[in-house]
């Protein structure tokens, strides 16, 4: 199999929407998360691709396919007063495993952390995930042991919202 180059990644377009989807519902299936992948298509496309983007998505690709995708947005650090990037998810296809897919884009999302003045490059694994903490580990990356990640969705953001 062909080793991925950088040159294989490239940022998605509107036309994407219907690989992205189905490399989001494909990674949801992948981490017993598909009943929470409820989005709606054309919402999303919005969200990526409107005026005002709330996310970017990058496509690795073989042969003119997509095998993989990154979706990641802007954060910032208080502490460094710089942008970070946080790297929402990240998913190759099986059979598309080990043949460089992930780290070619990863690299590609660092080089724009680079480029971008980034103080940070940042993501979450399920702790059950062995491969890509592996993997990660491997490229340098360390866990934040001493943090925990909250959450509101659904009714309890509403409610929050509500005062």
């Amino acid at each position: 199999m062909k080793r991925p180059t950088d040159a294989m990644i490239r940022p998605a377009t509107a036309a994407d929407i219907p690989t992205i989807a189905r490399l989001i519902r494909m990674l949801a299936e992948y981490e017993k998360l598909a009943h929470e992948a409820v989005f709606d298509e054309r919402e999303l496309e919005a969200n990526l691709f409107g005026p005002r983007p709330a996310a970017e998505v990058v496509l690795a690709e073989a042969e003119g396919t997509a095998v993989g995708f990154a979706l990641f947005f802007q954060t910032f650090s208080t502490f460094l007063g710089k942008p970070g990037i946080y790297l929402e998810d990240l998913f190759v296809l099986p059979e598309h495993r080990g043949a460089g897919h992930g780290k070619a884009l990863l690299v590609h999302l660092a080089k724009l952390a680079v480029e971008r003045g980034c103080g940070r490059f940042e993501w979450a694994v399920l702790d059950w995930n062995e491969p890509a903490i592996g993997f990660y580990r491997k490229l340098g990356a360390r866990p934040m042991d001493d943090w925990t990640v909250y959450r509101l969705t659904g009714e309890a953001l509403t409610r929050l919202a509500q005062g």
